[in-house]
């Protein structure tokens, strides 16, 4: 996960999506230059610090 001026960012499998309001958004496969790489923990601390479901985290779309 990484995190961009405010917003979360997850990736899986080379395709990243941004956590927005109505839920996760594909933003295609290049990670945006200013975000900064996060643990699930610190990404778990985000969602609670800005008032996020946690489960969110585990719905990360995935393109198998």
């Amino acid at each position: 996960m990484a995190f961009p001026d405010g917003r979360l960012l997850a990736a899986h499998r080379g395709e990243i999506h941004v956590l927005a309001p109505d839920g996760w958004v594909h933003l295609g496969r290049d990670k945006p230059a200013a975000a900064t790489w996060l643990t699930r923990e610190a990404a778990e601390d985000w969602c609670e610090r800005e008032g996020w479901d946690l489960h969110l985290l585990d719905q990360v779309p995935t393109r198998d």
